[in-house]
């Protein structure tokens, strides 16, 4: 499993939105935010609330797993 930098997971998030023909706006609508919070997480902005961020991952349908330092990938 790799690990993820802000711009790669905002890379992500613009990809799979694109591919389910949604607009910012209508993501933002979506998950429940304000547009302003999807243009700045597709911008990579680093101080984003990680709550609204997962909870918009979520929104697409992208997981997310952590691991622990030192914890094997299934």
């Amino acid at each position: 499993m790799a690990s993820l930098s802000i711009a790669e997971i905002a890379r992500l998030v613009r990809e799979v939105r694109k591919e389910q023909g949604l607009t910012q706006v209508e993501l933002a609508e979506l998950v429940g935010c304000g547009p302003r919070f999807v243009v700045e997480l597709e911008q990579g902005k680093a101080t984003l609330q990680w709550g609204k961020v997962l909870h918009l991952l979520q929104g697409l349908g992208i997981e997310l797993s952590f691991k622990s330092p030192g914890e094997e990938s299934p």
